[in-house]
């Protein structure tokens, strides 16, 4: 039997008194793309840095591929693009992407990275422009090349199109269709639920902490006798 890429079990996450995460059960499997959306402080992001070990959970366990999320080496397999990326402003961009893949033990090689550049439509000169010369979309693609060019089995993203022009958002989808037909799975966060619709396997709709729904987006539309995927959430969260 194949285990999930990734298994949150009864997770709970306070700040202070204030419960973020109250018990979230949520399975993915390798290879699936799933989408996890809500409102916003629904606690999205509180649940990524759980799974990252950026914060400590108060009950429940987290599993990747597997293993323990506490265990440095179980996060090997993923590669992560937070919402608020921030380059260090003073590496240009070859410097950076260098960075970034010796972390991981892989070489920096020119041409795989002119074609993922190529591919998320990020302009060769940015390599060798420091980092706080870029505009918000060019710092978007620089994190999404990073990633990218890890090749590893699971990426998690975190609002991953913030910042990207519509042709560069286009891109971006075909870049995920190719990890795809590589095997590799996607667990991402957004606000636009027809981005969730057009990409996912499956989704989950986190409201207050708790999961409310978890299937296919089609799914979703059906339990909620809805028309559109947006109205299905409106729904579900009321």
């Amino acid at each position: 039997m194949t285990v999930p890429a990734l298994r949150f079990q009864q997770v709970v996450k306070r700040y202070a008194r204030h419960s973020v995460l109250q018990g979230v059960d949520l399975e993915v499997a390798q290879g699936e793309f799933f989408g996890l959306v809500g409102v916003n402080g629904a606690g999205k992001t509180s649940l990524i840095k759980c799974l990252f070990d950026f914060c400590a959970v108060d009950g429940g366990s987290i599993e990747i591929f597997d293993q323990p999320h506490s265990v440095p080496a179980a996060r090997a397999p993923l590669a992560f693009l937070p919402e608020r990326f921030i380059p260090p402003y003073y590496l240009n961009g070859a410097d950076f992407l260098r960075y970034v893949l010796s972390l991981q033990g892989l070489a920096y090689e020119p041409a795989a990275v002119d074609a993922m550049l190529a591919a998320l439509d990020l302009a060769p000169a940015a390599l060798s422009q420091t980092v706080r010369q870029y505009s918000k979309g060019m710092t978007q693609k620089l994190g999404l090349a990073a990633c990218f060019l890890a090749r590893k089995p699971m990426y998690i993203l975190d609002e991953p199109m913030s910042g990207l022009d519509p042709k560069a958002r286009a891109l971006f989808k075909q870049q995920l269709q190719r990890t795809r037909d590589q095997g590799s799975g996607l667990f991402f966060t957004s606000h636009t639920l027809a981005d969730v619709e057009e990409l996912c396997d499956r989704m989950a709709i986190l409201h207050q902490g708790r999961i409310a729904f978890v299937g296919t987006p089609a799914e979703c539309r059906s339990r909620y006798a809805a028309s559109s995927l947006e109205q299905a959430f409106m729904t579900c969260i009321q």
